[in-house]
């Protein structure tokens, strides 16, 4: 059951182990890849339209993820707040630079919903049952795992590099133990097995991972609370990282997990300066290889 659980990460290490030259085909991968986040969406929002009961369940789903968001919020910000008091950084960020336009942010962060809600909308009113969508979906996933993890290799990144840093290892740790415990936390509340409780929480703002991974196991209602805990993690984090990062960067750039490396760190940059994109690509990193393994073995528990 592990083996078959686990076997979804397989591309994403195979990806990581091949070395790209060619630019051309790196920008490609690089729109591959945007591509196949939202037809995954959009597959997981289908899901979701043709789901029995769907609107008797819509009340369910919202008071799980408001659990979800606001337990992994208060352990996360705590847990990292430790950390900061025990490994204190310090920003260096640079006067006069230039800030990001965080509507355009904000606005782009809102992208991933609406390719769920039109899937969602497609699927309740237009579409008759389709078979094989949980194949292609989980297809579609291995196959945008093997890019970003060709992605990840060819960034220039050097694995032993990103695990020397302290700042960030430190960072991806309090993120994942902060957030493992907040799991069980809220297992009353979700009134799910805690091995399932857990699996839920350590997504970490992957949400085109955890939504089709969780969908598979535990059902499409389940994928969609996966879903929207995540990605609300990801526009949360654009809104609170340029107030907290000055006073506490390991704060800002650990609440946004996976996407440090990614989406919010225009936001990390130019926030806190450069002192602060090593960190946040090294903890993003982390976070990317720990959440697929942690729900991998949670679920294959059940």
């Amino acid at each position: 059951m592990l083996t078959g659980a686990l076997l979804v990460l397989a591309p994403l290490f195979l990806g990581f182990a091949i070395a790209l030259s060619n630019r051309r085909l790196m920008t490609v991968i690089h729109y591959t890849v945007e591509a196949l986040v939202y037809f995954i969406l959009a597959l997981l929002g289908l899901g979701l339209g043709q789901m029995d009961g769907l609107l008797d369940q819509l009340g369910t789903m919202a008071a799980q993820v408001a659990g979800l968001v606001m337990v992994l919020l208060v352990a996360n910000l705590a847990g990292l707040w430790l950390f900061h008091r025990w490994q204190p950084m310090s920003t260096g960020e640079e006067a006069g630079q230039a800030r990001p336009s965080y509507r355009r942010l904000f606005l782009a962060g809102l992208k991933p919903l609406l390719a769920v809600v039109a899937g969602a909308l497609a699927g309740y009113f237009l579409l008759p049952q389709l078979p094989l969508v949980d194949d292609v979906a989980t297809w579609a996933l291995m196959l945008l795992l093997f890019f970003i993890g060709l992605q990840l290799r060819n960034a220039g990144l050097s694995l032993r590099k990103l695990l020397m840093n302290r700042q960030g290892l430190g960072i991806a740790l309090a993120m994942a133990l902060s957030s493992l415990l907040a799991g069980l936390l809220l297992i009353p509340w979700l009134d799910v097995p805690w091995h399932q409780s857990l699996a839920l929480a350590s997504g970490f703002g992957w949400y085109s991972l955890s939504g089709i991974v969780i969908g598979d196991a535990l059902g499409s209602a389940w994928g969609g609370v996966a879903f929207l805990n995540d990605v609300l993690r990801e526009i949360i984090a654009l809104a609170i990282i340029p107030l907290v990062i000055g006073a506490r960067p390991a704060m800002a750039i650990g609440y946004g997990g996976a996407t440090a490396m990614d989406f919010t760190l225009p936001v990390i940059r130019s926030s806190g300066g450069l002192a602060c994109v090593p960190v946040a690509i090294a903890s993003g990193f982390l976070l990317s290889f720990l959440s697929p393994v942690l729900m991998g073995i949670f679920l294959a528990l059940g």
